[in-house]
């Protein structure tokens, strides 16, 4: 969960828990009507079980030596196709503070659908006073936010496994529809990645089909956890 550009602040793992990312967003101000729920498999008929429309997907996934080359293979390639750039359409932020994945990608995926959701308090108030900055310089405003720093902290500890000082070998990202384009956002990369189009019937088979991706590339490993942000079952 950790990034070379990482600041000294370091901050507990969150884990990967719909119940604790649920509590925890609603202490920041999102009042629904979306909320984190488990994806327990990425076959269509699994996938058919989750209630529609899915706004996001959150994935943690192993960080490895196969993860690691890929993702600098990707930037090379991206950057000399021309395709290294933030749409303004898109909120994007890097991460700088240990441990913080977890929040980055909470953040990016209401962020990128808070037209559809009902935020105050803290985190509308981050939101507001970073949307037009640059993604580094959001990183620095959340190094800053006690408040948002607080609310992680007392969610680290309520998992269910205990929450310890150290770096893990984990890390969150988050699938979002911006405009009828997949993207994925990780605050360890320099700009979003377009994954080409969808829509909001769509989204969640593609994103599911992206996470399949990541999966392929370290067929061995089965430490990959997805979660949902999508209406709350009936």
């Amino acid at each position: 969960m950790e990034t070379k550009q990482s600041s000294k602040i370091r901050w507990l793992p969150l884990e990967s828990n719909p119940e604790v990312m649920n509590k925890y967003v609603e202490s920041l101000g999102v009042h629904g009507p979306f909320k984190f729920c488990d994806v327990y498999g990425l076959d269509s008929e699994l996938l058919a079980f989750l209630p529609h429309p899915v706004k996001a997907v959150l994935l943690l996934f192993p960080i490895s030596s196969e993860s690691a080359t890929y993702r600098e293979q990707e930037k090379k390639r991206l950057i000399a196709d021309g395709k290294s750039v933030c749409p303004p359409e898109v909120y994007f932020m890097k991460q700088t503070v240990g441990n913080a994945c977890g929040t980055v990608a909470i953040i990016h995926a209401v962020a990128n659908n808070v037209t559809h959701m009902k935020v105050d308090g803290g985190l509308a108030d981050f939101l507001k006073t970073t949307w037009s900055m640059s993604p580094d310089d959001k990183a620095v405003a959340l190094e800053k936010d006690q408040l948002i720093a607080e609310a992680h902290g007392d969610s680290a500890l309520e998992g269910q496994t205990e929450a310890v000082d150290q770096s893990v070998d984990s890390h969150f990202i988050v699938l979002v529809n911006v405009k009828g384009i997949i993207y994925e956002l990780d605050g360890r990369k320099d700009f979003p990645i377009n994954h080409g189009s969808t829509s909001e019937d769509t989204f969640l088979s593609d994103a599911a089909n992206v996470v399949k991706e990541f999966m392929s590339r370290d067929p061995d490993n089965v430490n990959f956890n997805v979660i949902a942000l999508a209406p709350p079952a009936v």
